[in-house]
């Protein structure tokens, strides 16, 4: 593909503004829009991009016009009846979407995949961490804002290249890796898929992409028709005896643990991960597994004591169990949490690192199709909490559904619960009984997260 410039519909979303980043790197001229300002828009104008936040034609600078140099990418958030998207379309434009454009850019790579409805961020990220601990290098497009690198683009050396692959639109299916992590396929984006077999046989095509000679690592329990006779298959776990699992594991003070890493090649003993959180641990053995992988495929060591280093100085990723008080009297937490078995998994952690405490869950419902088709299974989620606090729906790209409303959520927990604003949130919190909080959604209650802090912080 030959292009000078390249314009971005979704600019502003975490996979598009990672792709944006790297054609900056590349020198390209980068514009785009996106519905609103965000933290993320603001870096890329501050980068050098141009981003307007109007649908019209005529807000696009005039150097993206030209449909000889420029090629357009575009979200599948976008709506197809988009101005600007029509435009580019029936004026001889090179349209993409973000999968696709990923999938050119991993071509020539090692690609390392990270794939599942939930634990894909966390886990592709530890990924691309543990390859630049174990081998310096390695680049990776990610779905969050890591905090170890400061950004969701990593540019490195060698030929590694790990990509959270998203299951959204079937968007992982423009991927061929050579190692493929599967994190979960449970029943999420049915608005796309309709049922969960749907979703399933989609994985199994994922399963299908991966070269010859590669490898698939997946989570013991997770039910798929497994038909690509060219690739090893081994099986990860939490404690869970199987190719790779941890074992002796000890929780530590502040939620962190030490534990034992147990691969095919043998245990690496004494690792400590620098994140807190059982479920981390389980994504932790999953990123080991894939670098594992790659280190056979290298006919390459696996160097134990750099792993360890790699796993103790892992930060985390923003909104992906991050921690903004934490002391005796007072705790807060934010996670992107968004599907019943990650508030699920989230709050039993939770539980785990400060038993006898009580648990107080503030969540945003993420979509309406999501809430219509989950309701009952956030309610029995956040029912694990001690009390609850649940915001109106964040609808993204979607319409009303009548009906669909965070009151058919709050009427089933069973558990103290109410529905406030999210402009009232931080207030509501602090006038209430708190001692454990933890905040989660994939829609805009990150931006309380600070004002939350601050009256929590006040408190401890």
């Amino acid at each position: 593909m030959e292009f000078s410039k390249v314009y971005f519909l979704g600019i502003g979303g975490i996979g598009m503004s990672a792709l944006a980043r790297y054609f900056l790197h590349e020198g390209k001229l980068v514009a785009g829009y996106d519905r609103t300002p965000s933290r993320l828009t603001a870096e890329l104008e501050a980068e050098g991009a141009s981003v307007h936040y109007d649908d019209d034609i005529r807000a696009v600078p005039e150097e993206f016009l030209d449909p000889h140099d420029t090629i357009v990418v575009y979200t599948p958030a976008v709506p197809q009846e988009h101005s600007e998207l029509r435009y580019f379309r029936e004026h001889g434009f090179t349209v993409e979407k973000r999968s696709q454009m990923l999938g050119h850019l991993a071509e020539g790579k090692y690609v390392m995949a990270v794939a599942g409805t939930h634990g894909k961020t966390t886990t592709s990220t530890l990924v691309a961490w543990l390859n630049r601990g174990v081998t310096g290098g390695g680049s990776a497009f990610l779905g969050g804002i890591s905090k170890n690198f400061g950004g969701n683009l990593v540019l490195g050396s060698g030929n590694r290249l790990a990509v959270e692959a998203d299951e959204f639109d079937r968007s992982f299916l423009r991927l061929f890796p050579d190692v493929a992590v599967i994190t979960s396929a449970d029943a999420d984006h049915l608005d796309i898929y309709g049922t969960h077999e749907a979703v399933k046989e989609a994985f199994s095509q994922f399963v299908r992409q991966i070269r010859p000679g590669g490898a698939l690592v997946i989570k013991q329990g997770v039910d798929l028709q497994l038909d690509n006779p060219s690739i090893r298959i081994y099986r990860y776990a939490y404690d869970t005896p199987c190719d790779f699992y941890a074992r002796n594991i000890r929780l530590l003070e502040g939620g962190y643990y030490r534990f034992d890493l147990v691969t095919p090649g043998g245990a690496v003993d004494g690792c400590t991960l620098g994140i807190p959180g059982w479920v981390n641990i389980e994504n932790a053995v999953a990123a080991c597994a894939a670098v594992w992988c790659a280190a056979q495929a290298d006919k390459g060591g696996f160097d134990a004591d750099r792993l360890r280093e790699a796993l103790a100085s892992f930060s985390g990723v923003k909104r992906r169990f991050e921690f903004y008080v934490n002391t005796p009297r007072q705790v807060y937490m934010d996670d992107y949490a968004h599907h019943p078995r990650e508030l699920a998994a989230t709050l039993a952690s939770v539980r785990k690192m400060f038993p006898g405490r009580k648990v107080t869950a503030l969540f945003q419902p993420h979509l309406f199709t999501r809430t219509r088709d989950f309701y009952a299974g956030f309610a029995e989620a956040l029912s694990l909490a001690d009390e609850a606090v649940l915001l109106p729906i964040y609808p993204a790209r979607e319409e009303p559904i009548p009906g669909v409303v965070s009151e058919i959520i709050a009427e089933r927990v069973t558990v103290p619960c109410r529905i406030v604003g999210r402009d009232r949130l931080a207030d509501e919190v602090a006038a209430m009984a708190t001692d454990v909080v933890v905040s989660f959604g994939a829609g805009n209650i990150d931006a309380c997260c600070d004002a939350l802090a601050e009256k929590l912080k006040a408190k401890s």
